[in-house]
């Protein structure tokens, strides 16, 4: 039986072990890679909607064009810690996407 006459199956079998590893090796990479490349991507919607959250703070304009928010309706303190948790968030999220950034270029090679 020549080796075209082999099934994938026979052919399998018949693989040295230098081949066998370095098909578990891809494949290895080829997940590690592609959960690295989705957890870089989701760090960054992540911090696009964190800094679209913060922007959408400094938006005091009435709920519909008769209403005005009134000045006591607003709650300076609540404001202040809401912003800065906000900030605190990105400031980290930004930390954790840079080194993800760079871990990956490190390992794969890429961006």
């Amino acid at each position: 039986m020549s080796e075209e006459q082999n099934g994938a199956f026979v052919n399998s079998l018949k693989r040295n072990n230098k081949q066998i590893k370095a098909d578990r090796a891809e494949a290895i990479g080829e997940d590690a890679e592609m959960a690295y490349r989705r957890t870089v991507e989701d760090m960054e919607i992540t911090l696009k909607r964190l800094r679209r959250k913060q922007d959408n703070m400094l938006d005091m304009s009435p709920e519909n064009a008769f209403s005005l928010k009134m000045a006591n309706d607003f709650d300076a303190q609540t404001y202040t810690d809401v912003d800065l948790e906000v900030g605190v968030e990105i400031r980290n999220t930004e930390i954790k996407l840079d080194i993800a950034k760079k871990r990956f270029t490190y390992l794969f090679g890429g961006e």
